[in-house]
């Protein structure tokens, strides 16, 4: 297994009613359904997922429990809220305390509304089973009697993670957020860690409470590697683009909700000449600049898989960068543009059979941008690290060994060159892409 990169940091934030807002839907994610929360005590049986050690006959591991109990962070998200940088953040923010605050625990824990939580649920429990498999009030007793398959679960209220549309939808309503909860600026000012966040690469450092064998693809839908980055890269755009045009989400003030845009344009040393021209945004120095970071990957993919497509996203991509130094209108309507372009990506992706043939030119593309200076942004150097690092991975899985070997050196130093966000090091990324073999 190739080496994958995680930064750390949860996301949590002050938001507004749910419902229907100005136009935005509120998400069918399973914290904003009706659905009773039974809470993890309702899973941890060790006749159900409680169990010990895995079982050698079942068809699942039995033990999910507690491989989400001892070694998956989401079990102590939660606990974090208790800690001294969570108590400086809150008093940051003029909050009481942060375990008890909604704008923490909405991304920290399974914050359902109290009429939803069951007579064992216990919020301290952070992200448990029922926030990411939705409330079990209506399926709990089909999952738990054998009497219906995965789909009759899924039409009961469980949800499907193992589509990789909907876990990326999921995964970023926190590790970016939505419509209902939405990182801000102010809160990392506060001291919130810096968000990051890229779906194949997450879901491989999650710790596996499944295996993907016979049975599982026999009941559940798989996504190859390639497949499940492209969505996500996709989603997130699409997330990023809903925020920029949400006037409650947009603006903060006088100004452009900041969090929205390339941190280090403005966090950076004053006295070191550090800048670096992209040369796709056509953007001099002094310019606070969107963050495109997902942009430029699905420039990679689509121009592999549609080249005028590509060219295309490129060119609206330059045009969202220079109506960001002309008015709020222009960028505005820069970025809807851009929005009906990306509109068709997931299905674009999802109904793409990626192969080998995909591998060679998305890694070629990922390369060739390296040498071009596009990811000279750490955001943008960050996307290219995880999605070669999905690439690669995905080219194991299909039997391109050579290759995932001779990448994994230079991959490595890239993810070193990457390990110091305010200090890391752009030649060293920069040489040991450049050094990757790009297959024939």
């Amino acid at each position: 297994m190739l080496k994958r990169f995680f930064v750390t940091g949860t996301v949590a934030v002050l938001l507004l009613a749910a419902g229907v807002r100005d136009g935005f839907a509120t998400p069918d994610l399973p914290q904003n359904r009706p659905d009773i929360h039974l809470g993890v005590t309702s899973c941890a049986g060790s006749t159900c997922h409680g169990a010990a050690a895995a079982w050698d006959k079942s068809t699942v591991l039995q033990n999910e429990y507690v491989t989400w109990s001892q070694k998956d962070s989401h079990s102590k998200a939660y606990t974090v809220l208790m800690n001294d940088a969570s108590k400086r953040i809150a008093a940051n923010l003029g909050l009481p305390n942060a375990h008890e605050a909604d704008v923490c625990l909405d991304c920290h824990a399974d914050n359902v509304a109290p009429a939803a939580r069951g007579r064992v649920f216990q919020i301290s429990d952070g992200i448990g089973c029922e926030a990411c498999h939705g409330g079990a009030e209506r399926w709990l007793g089909l999952h738990v009697a054998g009497i219906a398959g995965h789909a009759e679960n899924v039409a009961a209220g469980m949800y499907p993670t193992e589509d990789p549309v909907k876990r990326a939808e999921l995964c970023l309503s926190c590790h970016f957020g939505d419509e209902t909860k939405f990182v801000t600026h102010r809160i990392m000012g506060a001291g919130h860690p810096r968000m990051s966040f890229e779906l194949d690469t997450f879901t491989a450092i999650q710790p596996a409470h499944f295996v993907v064998d016979d049975d599982y693809r026999k009941r559940k839908q798989v996504a190859n590697g390639i497949q499940t980055w492209a969505i996500g890269q996709a989603i997130a755009l699409e997330r990023r683009i809903d925020a920029l045009l949400d006037p409650k989400r947009g603006m903060d003030g006088i100004f452009p909700e900041l969090v929205l845009f390339d941190c280090q344009a403005c966090h950076h040393s004053l006295t070191e000449p550090r800048w670096q021209a992209r040369p796709s945004t056509g953007l001099g120095p002094g310019v606070v600049r969107f963050d495109d970071s997902n942009l430029l990957m699905l420039r990679v993919l689509v121009s592999s898989l549609d080249p005028d497509q590509g060219a295309r996203l490129a060119e609206q991509t330059k045009q969202l960068h220079k109506a960001s130094t002309e008015s709020v209108d222009a960028f505005h309507a820069a970025a809807k543009e851009l929005k009906q372009t990306t509109g068709d990506l997931v299905s674009m992706f999802s109904g793409h059979k990626f192969g080998k043939a995909d591998i060679s030119k998305l890694l070629a593309g990922l390369i060739t941008e390296a040498k071009n200076a596009e990811f000279s942004d750490y955001a943008g150097a960050e996307q290219a690290t995880m999605a070669i690092g999905s690439v690669l991975s995905t080219a194991t899985q299909m039997g391109m060994t050579e290759l995932a070997d001779a990448a994994k050196d230079p991959l490595d130093k890239a993810f070193a060159a990457l390990a110091k966000y305010d200090a890391w090091d752009y030649a060293g990324f920069r040489s040991a892409i450049e050094a990757i073999p790009v297959p024939n």
